[in-house]
């Protein structure tokens, strides 16, 4: 197993053998996110090289106290995901579909590097009920969308969305303590 912490340093250097040796390392990995959150082979395979494309230009941002390459790398391809799916859809016409739209709750990068901070996410994500707590999990680390999460816990769309907003709020303020 390669040691993707100091690929990625390297590639931040401009290693070209470092950047061949994570793209094997991590792009089957990044390939399975970004498929699972696109739904669409050919996308997802478009998606992965732009992906690589911005960890090429990216890597010096990468910072080690933060959090581990294999997460950071994750980060940038379900950031990336994500905004495929929102530039997708058409410009929100009501106020009903503009609620679907992201709001100011943390984005998947800084939840990401946030979970990186081991034992203090650990305690803090043990003050959410047990079934919020695994749909912040489902959401946020694996991907899954609110319409997912919703037919799993078998509960409609808006209950879903208050769970997570709500669930997110009190791990910001547990993490602020």
């Amino acid at each position: 197993m390669h040691d993707l912490n100091g690929l990625l340093g390297r590639v931040a250097l401009g290693d070209r053998k470092a950047f061949s040796a994570l793209y094997d390392a991590s792009g089957p990995k990044l390939f399975g996110i970004l498929l699972r959150i696109l739904k669409n082979r050919q996308e997802a395979e478009d998606a992965l090289q732009e992906v690589f494309v911005k960890v090429w230009r990216r890597a010096d941002r990468f910072n080690r106290e933060a959090g581990s390459a294999e997460t950071w790398l994750a980060a940038v391809a379900r950031n990336h995901a994500i905004d495929a799916l929102r530039a997708r859809r058409p410009e929100a016409s009501s106020i009903d579909e503009a609620y679907d739209l992201a709001g100011p709750d943390p984005d998947p990068e800084k939840l990401a590097l946030l979970r990186s901070e081991g034992m203090r996410i650990q305690r803090c994500m043990q003050t959410l009920e047990s079934d919020r707590r695994d749909a912040v999990r489902k959401a946020y680390v694996e991907g899954r969308s609110y319409q997912e999460l919703a037919d799993h816990y078998r509960v409609p769309l808006n209950t879903m969305r208050t769970w997570l907003r709500r669930s997110l709020l009190k791990l910001r303020e547990c993490l602020g303590q």
